[in-house]
C-alpha cells in the first residue's frame, strides 16, 4: 500500500486529523516496517522511537518475544475457554513471581483500561461500596469506569452524569484520603506512582504512604496503577512495592506483552481477588488471556530482567542530556521531570509542543505528547537503546530545541 493510499483510507475511515498530522510528523510517509530502537518510514528514512506512548520498552519485535509468540502461533493461537490453556497458566505465574508472590491472583486484559475496568469491579463487589478515591491529574483511561478515575475534563465532557461516583484528591494533600474515608463508602483508593500522562510528575512516596494507611484502616483497597510507569519503566519492576506500599493490587499493561501483542494485567491480593473465586463468570472478556499474548509475557520479562542494568544506565545518561538542553534554553524548556525511562519537558505552551512533537519526527525522533497536560513532551527510551541512538537523539533534540522561539515558530 502507498502512503497517498494510507492517508486517504484514513480520512475516509478514521478520524481525519490522524491524516493530517500522520502526514506533518512523517513528512508524507508512513511508518513501514521496525526493528529496536527504529522504525523505518516508507520513502525509505528511518526515525529513532522514543514514543509509541510507552509500549516498546523492550524496542520493536524483541526477538525473544517474537520467538516465543510465533511457537504459540503455530500450535495454538486461540483459546477453546473451555479447555485449561497452559499459555495463559504459565503467564500468570510468571507475573505473580516478578512481582514477588504476595499478589497472587491475576486478571488478564489487553490495554491497560481492562485492568481498570477489572479492579474498579472487583473493588465494588468485594467491598459492598461505591465511592473510589482517584488522584488530581490522574489518567487510567477512558472506558467509562476507567474515565471515572481519569481527571482531564477534556475526556469527561459530556459523560459526567454516567461516571461513577469519583472524588480526586490533591497529590500533595497528606490528609486528603482520611478525610475521604472517613465520610464512608469508599471501596478503592487508586493512583499512578508516577503520573505519565500528567506530564511525568511523580506522586511523594510519603504522602502515598499516609494514603495507604488511612484506606487500611477503613478497610478500603488500594491500587497502583503502574501500566505506564511500571516494568523498569521507572527502574524498579513494580514502583510502589519498592516503596513498600501495602498494595492491594498493581496493575500492568504496555510492554507487558513485549511490544509485540496487547497485554494488560491486574495482579490483586486474594481479599480483592474473592469475587471472582466466588463465581468466575462475573468479569470475563473473550480475549482474556489470549494464548498469543500470554505467550509473550514470560519472554518479556525475562528480556526486561536481562536489560534492567543498561536501563539504570541510558537514565543516567540521558537524563544528563536533557539537562543540558534545558541549561542551553530555560526559555523554551522550562523544567525537565523524569525517572528511568520516563521523561517529560515542560514547555511554554501546547502550541510550542505540538509543534516541537511535529519537528522532532520530521528530524528523526519520535517522542509523545501527554494528554492530560499539553505542555508536556514525552520522551520514552527504550531498554534496547545503544549509545549510538542515546547520542543521537540528544543531537536532534538539542537541534530542533535551537530552532525554536518562545513564540512558537522555528
Amino acid at each position: 500500500m502507498t502512503a497517498l493510499t494510507a492517508f486517504s483510507r484514513v480520512r475516509r475511515h478514521l478520524p481525519p486529523y490522524l491524516a493530517l498530522t500522520g502526514k506533518l510528523a512523517g513528512r508524507g510517509a508512513v511508518e513501514q516496517a521496525a526493528r529496536a530502537s527504529r522504525v523505518e518510514l516508507s520513502d525509505g528514512r528511518f526515525a529513532l522511537d522514543f514514543g509509541s506512548y510507552a509500549v516498546t520498552l523492550l524496542g520493536h519485535r524483541p526477538p525473544a518475544v517474537v520467538e516465543a509468540v510465533r511457537r504459540q502461533l503455530d500450535t495454538m493461537p486461540t483459546s477453546t475457554r473451555s479447555l485449561v490453556s497452559p499459555a495463559t497458566a504459565a503467564a500468570a505465574a510468571a507475573v505473580v513471581e516478578y512481582l514477588g508472590g504476595r499478589l497472587s491472583r491475576v486478571y488478564f486484559g489487553l490495554g491497560g483500561a481492562d485492568a481498570v475496568e477489572a479492579v474498579i469491579k472487583l473493588a465494588w463487589l468485594a467491598s459492598g461500596r461505591r465511592r473510589i478515591v482517584a488522584v488530581e491529574g490522574a489518567f487510567h483511561g477512558k472506558s467509562l469506569g476507567a474515565l471515572s478515575l481519569t481527571h482531564n475534563q477534556r475526556f469527561r465532557a459530556g459523560l459526567v452524569d454516567v461516571l461513577a461516583p469519583v472524588v480526586h484528591v490533591a497529590a500533595g494533600d497528606p490528609d486528603a484520603v482520611a478525610r475521604e474515608v472517613a465520610k464512608g463508602d469508599v471501596a478503592a483508593l487508586v493512583f499512578e506512582p508516577v503520573q505519565g500522562e500528567n506530564g511525568v510528575q511523580e506522586l511523594d512516596p510519603d504522602v502515598l504512604r499516609t494514603w495507604c494507611a488511612a484506606a487500611a484502616e477503613h478497610g478500603t483497597f488500594v491500587v497502583a496503577d503502574e501500566i505506564q510507569c511500571g516494568l523498569r519503566r521507572c527502574g524498579d519492576r513494580s514502583v510502589a512495592l519498592a516503596a513498600g506500599l501495602p498494595v492491594d493490587a498493581v496493575l500492568l499493561g504496555k510492554p507487558l506483552g513485549g511490544g509485540v501483542v496487547p497485554l494488560s494485567a491486574a495482579v490483586c491480593n486474594e481479599r480483592l481477588y474473592a469475587p471472582l473465586v466466588a463465581d468466575p463468570m462475573v468479569h470475563t472478556a473473550t480475549f482474556s488471556g489470549h494464548p498469543l499474548a500470554c505467550a509473550a509475557l514470560p519472554a518479556a520479562l525475562e528480556s526486561i530482567e536481562l536489560l534492567a542494568g543498561r536501563g539504570r544506565t541510558i537514565a543516567r545518561v540521558f537524563g544528563a542530556g536533557l539537562a543540558q538542553i534545558h541549561t542551553a534554553r530555560p526559555d523554551l524548556v522550562r523544567a525537565v521531570r523524569g525517572r528511568g525511562l520516563l521523561w517529560g519537558l515542560e514547555l511554554p505552551s501546547p502550541h510550542i509542543t505540538g509543534r516541537l512533537i511535529v519537528g522532532l519526527a520530521q528530524a528523526g525522533l519520535i517522542v509523545s505528547p501527554c494528554m492530560s497536560r499539553s505542555t508536556t513532551l514525552r520522551l520514552l527510551p527504550p531498554l534496547v537503546a545503544d549509545d549510538s541512538d542515546l547520542s543521537e537523539a540528544l543531537q536532534i533534540l538539542a537541534a530542533v530545541v535551537g530552532t525554536f522561539t518562545t513564540t512558537g515558530g522555528s
